[in-house]
């Protein structure tokens, strides 16, 4: 590869993306293509995303090794006409890597920047013929693959497999976030006011059943990148969140004057908030794990971390914060709040397959618990648990299973390298 300047413009969407495929990559590419950011330059350009926090671009621009971030509110001006917000230029060489959105993209993006294109594809693979390369998580991605256009496809492994690995030189990697001897419980209620207003007490009040059995016990809530600590108290709060009095789940008020924030229960509970994101130094830590459905349960799972996932129905109306297109049927005016009943209903048919690792495996790994739950009743079966670390260890084991080994950052590198001399030998010529 001549030293000519090169573009990597990787395209990206959601908070999972950003944050499980796009901080590995960046990562690899520069140990790859080293420092010299007149040689390789990194831009990341994120679109609209149903799951979004808004807060993608912020988390991308911390991460070192990227140059250029723009936001997802300026990707369709980009996308049709090739403007960037702030009227970015591009060498003659790059490559276009996608990691999350609509494959469709990189075909468009590519062509207008005159540049290859590579795809992680993580289960399937779209636009054979006018994306140069994919990296694809396992070989049945391409079993169905025309023989003409299988040199295209090269199996990777799995990006979201790198999720748990943590380095000495990260910022956020801390000693203290080394498991202690007492049972440590990761809450995820979710990042939506949907998800959130059942979510948080039924999570304190299983919580406050855990501790009333064993003391000892140390509780965690990850908070969602949305949220400041006051607006996350407001769903503790009997005040603001009809759930608590309804259902006569957990309530809490928020301490903020001892040092590390946390919620502190009538029972005398604290619940330690965790800010970072991701927590991931934090979840790994965690003996057990009670979240709500979604993308917490793919992020959990490549964490290999064992978990319980809710998805009460006492309040079905509030399943308008399902993800895709059922969350935004379920958002209709006026019909909305029926096709959510109808969805929750369809929810419990489907137990078992609602959560990414069991969607994954076709087979419950983690338990899914749906219907109308009871704290005590989800406490018992987390004691139960944490009670017997051989079924944990059982959990945990099979979770590995599922996902791939780590290293496919590297792989998918290799691809985008063999892609910048494929075009240099061609300007070569």
């Amino acid at each position: 590869m001549v030293n000519e300047a090169a573009d990597i413009v990787i395209l990206s969407n959601g908070p999972g993306e950003v944050t499980t495929w796009v901080k590995p990559v960046v990562r690899s590419l520069r140990q790859r293509f080293g420092e010299d950011r007149t040689r390789v330059r990194i831009s990341v350009v994120l679109s609209p995303c149903a799951n979004a926090s808004g807060q993608e671009a912020a988390i991308a621009r911390r991460y070192p090794e990227v140059d250029r971030v723009q936001g997802a509110e300026h990707f369709f001006p980009f996308l049709l006409w090739g403007k960037t917000a702030e009227q970015w230029d591009w060498h003659r060489r790059g490559v276009v890597l996608f990691l999350g959105g609509d494959q469709f993209f990189p075909v468009i993006i590519g062509k207008r920047l005159g540049y290859r294109t590579v795809v992680y594809a993580e289960w399937e693979a779209r636009w054979h013929r006018w994306i140069d390369r994919f990296g694809i998580m396992q070989s049945s991605i391409a079993a169905e693959v025309s023989q003409p256009l299988a040199h295209k496809f090269t199996v990777v492994g799995d990006l979201m497999a790198e999720a748990g690995s943590t380095d000495t030189d990260d910022p956020t990697h801390d000693s203290a976030f080394q498991r202690s001897n007492s049972t440590l419980i990761g809450l995820l209620p979710g990042s939506k006011p949907l998800k959130l207003l059942p979510g948080v007490p039924l999570c304190l009040a299983i919580a406050d059943c855990i501790y009333r059995a064993n003391p000892t016990a140390r509780f965690g809530l990850a908070v969602a990148p949305t949220l400041t600590l006051t607006e996350l108290a407001t769903y503790a709060n009997p005040n603001h969140n009809p759930s608590i009095a309804r259902f006569g789940w957990g309530a809490a008020e928020l301490v903020t004057t001892d040092g590390s924030p946390y919620l502190k229960l009538p029972s005398g509970l604290q619940i330690n908030l965790w800010t970072e994101f991701p927590a991931y130094d934090r979840l790994a830590q965690c003996d057990l794990c009670l979240t709500t459905v979604g993308a917490n349960t793919a992020e959990l799972g490549s964490l290999a971390v064992p978990m319980l996932v809710l998805l009460p129905t006492q309040q079905m109306e509030l399943m308008r914060a399902w993800d895709g297109l059922p969350g935004l049927l379920a958002k209709l005016p006026g019909v909305g709040g029926t096709i959510a009943k109808t969805l929750s209903k369809l929810a419990l048919k489907r137990a078992g397959r609602l959560a990414w690792p069991n969607i994954w495996a076709q087979s419950e790994i983690v338990p899914e618990l749906v219907g109308e739950l009871q704290p005590a009743e989800v406490a018992a079966i987390a004691l139960d648990y944490l009670s017997h670390p051989d079924k944990l260890q059982a959990m945990r084991a099979r979770l590995r299973s599922v996902r791939g080994e780590p290293g496919a950052s590297e792989k998918l590198v290799q691809l985008v390298w063999e892609e910048l001399a494929e075009v240099a030998s061609y300007h070569a010529i």
